[in-house]
C-alpha cells in the first residue's frame, strides 16, 4: 500500500468566495513544504473557482462535495461532473451521510453518481457509515457492506480511482470520534469487501476515517494500520487546525 496518506477537508456549507481566498492565503504558507501526503479541500460549489485559482501551482487539490449523475439538462439547482471537471476539480465526495440522511439519497442514486463522475475522469470519495441505532443493533458491518456493494456496483474494475471514507454517522459533528481501534476494525472489514470486489486493486485504495477528526486525535487515528487518511469536517474550516492535521499526517507518513 504505497499510496500517500490523503488528508481531505470537507467544508460543507461554509465560506463565501472572499473567505475562501482569505483561507488559502493563511493556509498555503503553513503547508507549502509538505509533499509526502496528499492534501485535498472540498469547498461549496460557488467557492470552487476561487479555490482553484488561489491554489494554482501549490500542493493542494480541490474537489467538490456532491454532483448529479446527468451530464447536463433540465435539473434545476444541480451541478454535473462535467462542470466540476471543467472548473478544476480533481475529486468529488459522494454518498456523504448528510446527503443520505438529510436529502434522502439512496444507494442506487449514489451509484449512478459514482459511475457518472468516473466517466468524466473525476476521482471519487465514496462515504459509508452506520447510524447510532444501527451500531447499537449490531448492524454496523451489514450496513457498511451493503453501502459498499451497491455504491460500487458496476465500477469494480475502476477501484483504483475511488477512495472510501468511513464516517460513522453518530460521530459526525458531535465531537465524539470513534475509538481508533473501533475505526480500525471497520476499516479492516472494508478492505476485506474491497478485496472481494477486486483483489488486484483493493490494496491501492485509501480508506479514510471521518467523524470529529481534530488535531488532538488525528495522530491516534492515522496511526492505525488500515486507516489511510482522514476526511475532516469542522477542523478543516480553520487554516491552523487543518494545517496541524496535515503535518501530523506528514510526520506519520515518514514511518508508515
Amino acid at each position: 500500500m504505497g499510496e500517500k496518506l490523503l488528508i481531505a477537508g470537507n467544508w460543507k456549507m461554509h465560506k463565501t468566495p472572499t473567505e475562501t481566498v482569505e483561507y488559502f492565503k493563511e493556509f498555503l504558507p503553513l503547508v507549502n513544504e509538505v509533499n509526502n501526503v496528499e492534501v485535498l479541500i472540498c469547498p461549496p460549489f460557488i467557492d470552487i473557482p476561487a479555490a482553484v485559482k488561489t491554489t494554482e501551482g501549490s500542493n493542494i487539490q480541490i474537489g467538490a462535495q456532491n454532483c448529479y449523475f446527468e451530464k447536463e439538462g433540465a435539473f434545476t439547482g444541480e451541478i454535473s461532473p462535467v462542470m466540476l471537471k471543467a472548473a478544476g476539480c480533481k475529486y468529488v465526495i459522494l454518498g456523504h451521510s448528510e446527503r443520505r440522511h438529510i436529502f434522502g439519497e439512496s444507494n442506487e442514486l449514489i451509484n449512478k453518481k459514482v459511475i457518472s463522475a468516473l466517466e468524466e475522469g473525476l476521482k471519487v470519495i465514496l462515504c459509508v457509515g452506520e447510524t447510532l441505532e444501527e451500531r447499537e443493533s449490531g448492524l454496523t458491518f451489514t450496513v457498511i457492506e451493503s453501502q459498499l456493494r451497491l455504491g460500487l456496483s458496476g465500477v469494480e474494475n475502476f477501484l483504483d480511482r475511488i477512495e472510501i471514507a468511513y464516517e460513522p454517522v453518530w460521530a459526525i459533528g458531535t465531537g465524539v470520534a470513534a475509538k481508533p481501534e473501533d475505526a480500525e476494525e471497520v476499516h479492516k472489514f472494508i478492505y476485506q469487501i474491497l478485496n472481494e470486489l477486486n483483489s488486484n486493486q483493493a490494496g491501492n485504495i485509501r480508506v479514510l476515517y471521518g467523524g470529529s477528526v481534530k488535531p488532538s486525535n488525528a495522530e491516534a487515528i492515522l496511526s492505525q494500520p488500515h486507516i489511510k487518511g482522514v476526511l475532516v469536517g469542522g477542523a478543516s474550516l480553520k487554516p491552523n487546525d487543518f494545517a496541524q492535521i496535515v503535518k501530523i499526517g506528514a510526520k506519520l507518513a515518514e514511518v508508515k
